[in-house]
């Protein structure tokens, strides 16, 4: 949370990762242009970043979902229906041996 508070009382979540950020800033005696331009703090930053938005953990988790669904529209289904089943329709076989397919 914006305030620094958790939502049932103590430090929030991402706490331990703004204290890094501001330990880098307080020991580089850096600004925020100073940052960027030098790249210093750019870890810590990043990680109190990844820690509100799980940006990073997301696209990770779209990446491997999109891997399951490519292996499972790979692979054949054990289970598909015959073509004499497709072209009965699920009639009982006496009644299919009576209909000619054209």
């Amino acid at each position: 949370m914006a305030s620094g508070y958790g939502t049932h009382g103590g430090p929030s979540r991402c706490f331990p990762f703004w204290q890094e950020v501001l330990a880098c800033y307080a020991t580089n005696n850096a600004t925020e242009e100073y940052v960027k331009k030098t790249g210093k703090c750019g870890a810590a930053l990043e990680d109190y970043y990844e820690c509100l938005h799980h940006k990073k953990e997301a696209a990770r988790t779209r990446a491997l979902q999109a891997a399951y669904r490519k292996v499972a529209t790979a692979t054949e289904r054990e289970e598909s229906p015959s073509v004499g089943h497709i072209r009965s329709l699920g009639t009982l076989a006496d009644e299919a041996k009576g209909l000619e397919v054209s």
